[in-house]
């Protein structure tokens, strides 16, 4: 990194906040490579497209996206230029656009379909059902399903403790349909070699290690594809349908704020007179999920 911190501070003739903006930047994409293991003369453009994608699910804004993928084109072209790789991947790498518009939603009879598309007899198929109804009951991150642990989960209580941005906790209550989902896949689990201090993750891989972001990218995608779903899909999408199918529902909208996570809607004060009880009863009585069980 330092011969492309000197490329940037005289070739480029960059200003010293701009080349520390494109070291961090670049030191995502090194981070996220890391987390794969794949090495940067090994990068390809689908591998690309799964970081920006990552981005995209991690709640980074579009105008934040294209700066980082700024930032990755001229570390690419920089490796080129010098002869470290001999084509660069970032060529036909899109950014996203900038403008306003609003996101694809799920409807349950879309996320239903997703589920039924799932193999049941292959050893992930309860794992991949827990991990869709998990998400649209719940409206998690994709960075907090890869990171729930068993130890977070209150069954008897219809509760996840969820540790958000900013290492900021809250609970969020979990449908029976999902923890019924994730029974089932316990089964299974229970079964599995696990590694080494991943046993009280939740969702693993074959190898008993705790899903990547790309790993969920890579499930949720394939599944709209087997359900023959046309719109854009991601994890965060599955988020979103959560916050839209309570909305429609008539739920509280500081609830479904709260229940996300999310502070930039308003300030925190906003909040504080909406406990626990009262976020629960908002989704026992708005989603779908909990209505179908009446």
């Amino acid at each position: 990194m330092g011969a492309y911190q000197r490329y940037l501070k005289l070739q480029c003739n960059f200003s010293p906040n701009t080349v520390d903006a494109y070291l961090r930047d670049v030191q995502k994409l090194l981070s996220y490579l890391a987390e794969e293991g794949i090495a940067v003369a090994e990068v390809r453009l689908p591998h690309l497209q799964h970081f920006a994608a990552g981005l995209h699910d991690l709640g980074i804004g579009a105008a934040s996206q294209c700066r980082i993928l700024s930032g990755v084109r001229s570390f690419f072209r920089y490796l080129q230029t010098e002869g470290y790789i001999t084509d660069d991947p970032t060529e036909l790498l899109e950014s996203p656009q900038t403008g306003r518009h609003l996101p694809d939603v799920l409807s349950t009879e879309e996320i239903d379909r997703m589920e039924a598309a799932i193999d049941l007899s292959k050893w992930e198929g309860h794992r991949n059902r827990a991990i869709i109804e998990v998400m649209f009951s719940c409206g998690l991150r994709v960075s907090e399903l890869t990171h729930l642990k068993l130890s977070d989960i209150y069954a008897d209580e219809g509760y996840l403790r969820i540790m958000g941005k900013g290492s900021k906790e809250r609970l969020v209550p979990i449908s029976g349909s999902a923890l019924a989902e994730l029974e089932l896949w316990y089964d299974t689990r229970c079964h599995m070699d696990i590694r080494r201090g991943e046993e009280d993750y939740v969702f693993l891989n074959r190898r008993g290690s705790h899903l990547t972001r790309t790993m969920i990218l890579i499930i949720v995608k394939r599944l709209a594809l087997e359900a023959g779903i046309q719109k854009t899909v991601s994890p965060h999408t599955l988020r979103h349908s959560f916050a839209t199918a309570l909305l429609e529902g008539g739920a509280n909208l500081r609830a479904i704020q709260a229940m996300l996570g999310h502070e930039s809607i308003g300030t925190t004060e906003i909040y504080t007179h909406i406990d626990t009880t009262t976020l629960r009863r908002e989704i026992l009585e708005h989603h779908p999920r909990n209505r179908r069980q009446e």
